[in-house]
This record gives structure tokens, sequence and C-alpha cells, in this order.
């Protein structure tokens, strides 16, 4: 994944979760969209606890419509734009991970592993998704939908 090094600024036109969004970036007049994502981090999926506040802490931090700052920019396998994204002139991976509200991914956080003590702090304070005892990171969420029940499988019922 190549990392561009320009800043683009963008309007961010929808908040898709805690980590990511919709922004129209450059002629914001000619409606072509990009879908963000928040290099470093990953937030708990809308279905799973705090999946909710932590959409709710984004829209708080990344008002629509609000320009925002990205930079060392570059397109993951899925055709996303990853990049380090500025809110309110404060980084938001940081700030997520401050408000205990999204996860450190360590997978796709190198060269960031700053970012894991922040999120040990919110941990120790017990702020935002670490108030649950054990609160499940979202892609061992993920990988959990994605298992095949086992078990006998009913047959469909015939009506005549």
């Amino acid at each position: 994944m190549p990392l561009t090094t320009a800043t683009l600024l963008c309007l961010v036109v929808a908040i898709q979760d805690g980590d990511s969004f919709r922004a129209r970036c450059g002629d914001v007049t000619r409606n072509e969209e990009t879908f963000v994502a928040i290099r470093a981090i990953d937030a708990p999926e809308l279905r799973q606890p705090y999946g909710d506040l932590s959409h709710k802490s984004l829209v708080n931090l990344c008002l629509i419509p609000q320009k925002v700052k990205l930079s060392n920019t570059a397109v993951d396998v899925h055709g996303r734009t990853v990049a380090d994204v500025e809110c309110q002139g404060k980084d938001a991976a940081t700030e997520q991970l401050r408000a205990g509200m999204v996860w450190y991914d360590p997978k796709v956080g190198l060269g960031y592993e700053a970012l894991a003590d922040i999120q040990l702090r919110a941990q120790a304070a017990g702020r935002g998704l670490w108030v649950q005892n054990s609160p499940l990171p979202p892609w061992d969420w993920r990988a959990t939908r994605k298992l095949k029940p086992t078990g006998p499988v009913a047959s469909p019922q015939r009506y005549p």
C-alpha cells in the first residue's frame, strides 16, 4: 500500500461507524464520494456493544458537514482510502482511542505503535468500551460471524 504524502482537504458527508466515513475530497461540487478508514484503529461493529457509542463519538469529533484533513493516504485491497485523519485540529485515531471508543489494531498499525499506549491508558481508566470486563475486539467479533453453524440443519418444510 504506497502512501501519498499530499494533504487532502475533504468534506465529511456521512459517518459510517467509529473508524470510517464518507467524504468529498478536492472539488466537492462534483459529488464524488470517497470511503475513508482511519489508519491504525478498529471500531466495534454497530451491532457490537459500544458500536453505536463509538459511531456517535466520531460524529461528535468530525461533525457533518465539516472539513477534515487526510494525510499519509493509501488505498487498501478493498479500494478504501486509509489515512491519518484530522478533525477539528485533532488526530481522530488518538481521540477515539483516548475516549475508549476503538481498539488500536497492530495488524494495520505498523509505525503507529504509540497509539497502543493511548489505548492502555483508556483501558486503565475504564473509559468507554473498557468498562466491560472482556470487550471483544471487532476483528474477533467479525470472525465469529463468519463461522458456519454446526450440527444438523433442518430441512425446509414442504407444503401441498
